[in-house]
């Protein structure tokens, strides 16, 4: 009686064993097939509701093409700050609220194919639509464009939020502008806005920065998390 005890006693730890090695295999063959550096996440396995509208992997954007880069429209954006985002999430679902992101996690060589069409001066094909009251030349002094940017570290984030309907169907508040307007008007502290775009606007950066988000002045939609992990590295791996 002894013996079998002690032969079942090896054989539950060998079972358990090859339990944790298939389990760990299955996590690398997980990470390996998502092709994600450590400490990246797409947003939607951290928050499954969340409402995504991916401009750069589409024309609807200020190039009016889609941006080198992105492969798939899906929001990728550090761990940190995908944690930090299910807080404001978690919050706003309370009001019947929820987020929508157009932009998280960004590739160095979109920042550059950015860069490629500022300097082209002939290419204003979205001029009406994303920047009629800025001229395309001043897009790098007025801060519209750069070389570097934040959204490159990985805990950048461009987003809204909507409401739901009675269908479920997600509607934007008011903001005053739409994402990616190239304006003052879009500066979130701007005072030609109605009082109702205010209050969204206020509504926006008052959860943000409560879950440990900063703002950008000249961008309603831009936040950056505070204590973002990496802080002085530019990524370039591809959206996909």
């Amino acid at each position: 009686m002894k013996y079998r005890k002690t032969n079942m006693k090896y054989r539950n730890a060998r079972v358990g064993l090859l339990l944790t090695f298939f389990y760990f295999s299955f996590l690398f063959a997980f990470a390996a097939a998502s092709g994600l550096p450590d400490g990246f996440v797409y947003l939607e396995d951290i928050i499954p509701d969340v409402v995504l509208d991916m401009r750069y992997c589409s024309e609807d954007n200020f190039i009016g093409r889609p941006i080198d880069g992105y492969q798939r429209p899906c929001c990728i954006i550090s761990k940190e700050a995908a944690g930090a985002l299910k807080s404001v999430q978690d919050e706003l679902k309370r009001f019947s609220f929820g987020l929508k992101v157009y932009d998280a996690y960004r590739p160095q060589r979109a920042v550059d194919h950015f860069v490629r069409w500022a300097n082209n001066l002939q290419d204003t094909k979205m001029k009406a639509v994303y920047y009629p009251d800025v001229e395309k030349r001043n897009l790098f002094s007025d801060g519209y464009i750069a070389k570097k940017s934040g959204h490159s570290r990985g805990s950048t984030v461009d987003l809204t939020i909507v409401y739901f309907d009675e269908n479920g169907e997600a509607h934007e508040l008011d903001m005053g502008t739409g994402f990616d307007f190239f304006s003052p008007r879009s500066w979130p502290s701007d005072p030609t806005m109605k009082p109702e775009q205010r209050a969204s606007r206020m509504l926006l950066q008052s959860v943000m920065e409560k879950h440990g988000f900063r703002r950008y002045e000249k961008e309603w939609w831009h936040f950056t998390l505070v204590n973002e992990p990496y802080p002085d590295t530019y990524f370039n791996f591809e959206v996909r």
